[in-house]
Formats: C-alpha cells, structure tokens, sequence
C-alpha cells in the first residue's frame, strides 16, 4: 500500500485569487491518473498556502476551499483524504470550521502554514485547536508558509527563497514548538511537517549539545529531555526527495515509523525517484513498507 502523504488541489477561485498556481493545481483526474501510474493508493490533499487571502479573507478561503475538496472526498470516497484549511485569525471560527469539515464534510485531517505574519504555530491562539486535535485523534499536515517566511525581508529571490527561506521557516516553526513545551504537552498530536520538517533533522546533535552547555549555565529552561527526544514526536513527510541524505538524517533523529512518503504533486510529477529512493534504503522491507503508507494509515486511524 501506498499513501501519499504531501500532494494538493486547488479550486478555481483560490487559484485565481492566488498569484502563484496555474489550473494544473486544480486538475484532479491528472492526479487521479498519477496515482493510478505509480500505483499510489490514497492521497492526502493539503493546503499548499497561498495569497488568496489577502483578497478573500481567511474564513472564505476555508469555506471555498473545504467545500471543494469536500465535494471531491465524497466523489473518490477511497482515493482523497482531506486535510482541511481553517480561519486561524479567529480562534472561535477556527474551531467551528474545524468541527464543519471533520463533522460535514468527511475531513481527517488539519492543516496549517508554518507561520502566519510571522506568528508560529506556538502562539498560545493554537492550543484550542491542539486540543481539539488530540482529542478526536487528527493529524495535522503543515506546509511550508510562502508568503512573507523567515528571511524574506532581506532576501527575496525566485530560487533562493522557495529553497531556503521556506525550509527554515518550517524549521523554525517545529524549534518553536520544541521550546514552548508544545510537542510534549500535547504527545497524541501527530504533527507531520513538509519536507522532512526542514533541517531539523540534521541539527539533532546541534540542539543536545548547545542545550546542555546552556542549560549547565542555567541559561536556557528545562526541557526535561534532550531536545532530540523531544522531536521524537513529529512526523516528516519526504515531499518528493529523492536523496538519500535526508532519509539518513530522519532515521537517525526520528526513526522509519514517523517517516512518511509523499509525491509534492502537482508541483514533482514524477514519483518515480521519489518511490525508488525508499525501496533503495538500507532497511527491511516492512521499514520500507511503513514509510511508503502504513504510518500514514496509522495516524489517519488515529492510532
């Protein structure tokens, strides 16, 4: 079985109140035909983020957008999971559209930008929604945030920005949550970032080693763990990545079952690499086998 983990479709409206996307992010039997190719089960469709809301207003672009991709759910009822956007600048609206989509609409899922305006996910506004999370058992996807991500007041660049100012943003964003106490707080939310959770992966003996030196000095506060083990709460979806440097990386830091496979479509539509980068792992074959979709079926059931 294969589940793809980090895959997006987009209505019409948000894709002409975007600047960005073009209708091949709306085109679902292109993607139905995909799967089909690679033999890819089920997809989770995410919010990819995008500027619409400057023109629509968060609430609308929940509402076009989660009535759409409801439509689709009810449509291949075994083929789409759905991971619903919410208005996150009204917490009462958040939490209301939340129970809309996984009550109405047939949504397993959340999810969220790495940051908005420069507010992270650790922002104590997002504890009702973790709440609500943890207790009706909802993975949340999180997204790269693209517009205005770390960085961008000083570089804004057309390769360096989707290349490295995204990434740190979703780094950022799990290193807030690390800090804020949130990762272990609230254990049973399966928060799975976008492309390997940025570089958090490869900071995993950065982090232990500053943390104690700083916290030997008083200097920094108690995590009650290495912030390692910490991490060991997120999940990372592999976003395309065909290497196999960031799968050594999240092995190392998380280990095979909070790995999970995902194509990036439409933006990568070639899962060809992508698959073969798991099957070329140096690790059994049920390992392999829980990356390519059986730790996605897990969270999704809410185990």
């Amino acid at each position: 079985m294969i589940i793809d983990s980090h895959s997006h479709w987009l209505p019409e409206e948000i894709i002409s109140s975007a600047r960005f996307y073009s209708k091949a992010w709306g085109d679902v039997e292109k993607h139905l035909a995909l799967m089909d190719r690679f033999g890819i089960d089920k997809a989770v469709l995410s919010y990819p983020t995008s500027d619409a809301h400057l023109k629509l207003g968060t609430e609308e672009v929940a509402r076009i957008y989660n009535d759409n991709v409801g439509a689709i759910l009810r449509r291949y009822p075994d083929k789409f999971i759905g991971a619903a956007v919410l208005p996150v600048e009204n917490a009462n609206a958040m939490i209301e559209e939340l129970k809309r989509a996984t009550q109405d609409l047939g949504f397993k899922a959340l999810s969220l930008a790495s940051s908005y305006a420069g507010r992270y996910l650790d922002d104590e506004a997002f504890i009702p929604l973790y709440k609500e999370a943890q207790k009706d058992s909802l993975p949340i996807f999180v997204h790269s945030q693209i517009i205005s991500p770390i960085g961008h007041e000083r570089v804004q660049d057309p390769l360096l920005t989707p290349v490295i100012e995204y990434i740190f943003d979703t780094t950022m964003c799990i290193g807030k949550l690390l800090m804020s106490g949130s990762l272990s707080e609230y254990p049973d939310v399966h928060f799975v970032f976008s492309y390997f959770g940025g570089v958090i992966c490869h900071l995993k003996n950065r982090l232990d080693a500053t943390y104690t030196m700083l916290r030997s000095i008083n200097f920094v506060k108690d995590l009650a763990a290495l912030p390692s083990e910490c991490l060991k709460h997120i999940y990372v979806d592999t976003s395309g990545d065909a290497g196999e440097t960031n799968f050594l990386a999240a092995l190392e830091l998380l280990g095979h079952d909070h790995i999970l496979w995902g194509s990036d479509w439409p933006a990568k539509q070639d899962c060809t690499a992508s698959i073969q980068a798991v099957r070329d792992l140096r690790i059994g074959e049920k390992e392999k086998a829980d990356i390519l979709g059986n730790n996605a079926a897990r969270i999704l059931q809410g185990a």
